[in-house]
This record gives structure tokens, sequence and C-alpha cells, in this order.
């Protein structure tokens, strides 16, 4: 299914996503996926797990991401080819909404279409309401500028975030939507290295 430009997306077409990550390698500066969370347009849960590591944790972030060496070490945490190919079957032929979707899609191993992404890092009146054309604007700092609602003030939380970039598409989703529809991509580009995250 390919996804039309021609039209605004209809609810059901609208997924987001964000994910939480645990460090890798020397010092844990490698990021490698430690859960994930999708939501549909209602912020309802679609997907929420946690991923087994396919390398040793280095550094699990605790402090940030709440996870601990139990939540990954369980028989029961799925297999990160088996939360790959889960991911990659709900978002197929789906928008999907998140902040900084490239981080996201680079630790899954999931390519997307750039044209069904709605990244609220990048779309540009948001980082113009913040006087930071040119920047990266974080989302709890957009969130708080732009609807005055905290985020992410206890650990990070994938759900929290996905409804949170949400919740900042839809008050604007029928102009970006607008912009989209006539050709014109409201957004700034993700970061040339993560270029292969995108199809």
């Amino acid at each position: 299914m390919e996804t039309k430009l021609t039209s605004s997306p209809t609810r059901d077409q609208i997924l987001a996503l964000s994910c939480t990550n645990v460090g890798v390698g020397p010092g844990g500066t490698t990021a490698m996926l430690a859960r994930v969370a999708v939501v549909d347009y209602k912020g309802e849960v679609v997907l929420d797990t946690f991923v087994a590591p396919t390398m040793e944790v280095s550094d699990y972030r605790t402090t940030t991401t709440g996870i601990e060496p139990s939540h990954l070490l369980s028989p029961e945490v799925p297999s990160f080819d088996r939360v790959q190919q889960h991911v990659a079957d709900l978002i197929k032929g789906k928008i999907i909404v998140g902040h900084s979707l490239w981080h996201d899609l680079s630790v899954l191993g999931i390519a997307h279409p750039a044209v069904a992404t709605r990244d609220v890092a990048l779309y540009q009146p948001f980082k113009n309401a913040l006087r930071s054309p040119n920047q990266v604007v974080g989302l709890q700092t957009l969130m708080w500028h732009l609807m005055r609602r905290r985020c992410q003030d206890g650990h990070l939380h994938p759900v929290e975030n996905s409804r949170a970039a949400l919740d900042l598409y839809r008050t604007v989703a029928p102009e970006w939507e607008g912009e989209v529809s006539v050709g014109n991509w409201p957004c700034s580009l993700p970061p040339s290295s993560f270029s292969r995250c995108y199809l």
C-alpha cells in the first residue's frame, strides 16, 4: 500500500512511535534498542515491549530510562528480530509520527518512506515558534512551550513520548497535511548520516 499525497491521511493510517535505548560498547555510547512503543491516533497502545539485547549492555542508563537488567534479561522478553519484524509490519503503509524519528528507525534497523513520516522535531513552524529555526528542539521543550504540558519528568517512557509527539502533531495536522498535499514539505531534513533510515 502506497502512501497517497493527494489527501490527508485518515486516523487509521497514523501511528506514533518511540524507542528507549540502552548503551553498548566502550562507555556505553552506542545506542541499542531496549523498549519500543507504538500508539494509534487516539493514543491507545498498539505495542509496548522490552527487547532482549543482542549484545552485552555496558550502560543501562537507568537514571534516565528506568531500565534495569531484569527488564531485558527475562526469558519472556521477545528477541530483537521478532520485535523488529512486528514493528515493520505495524508501520508498513502507515504515516508514523514521532520526535527525532531517525534515532528510532536507526535502532530498529527499519527504513521508512520519508514522505510517510511526521517528525515533530523537524517541523519548521514548531522550530520557528521557539526561535530555533536551525536546531532540533527536544520533546520536553516542545511540549512545555507549545502545549504547557510537562513530559519526561521522571524516566523516559516510550508510550508517553509517542503520545506527546502525537498530541503535538494533532494540534497542527490540518496545516501540516495541507502543505504536504500541495507538494510543500514543512520540515527540515533529518541528519544526512541517517539517510539510510528513509526510503
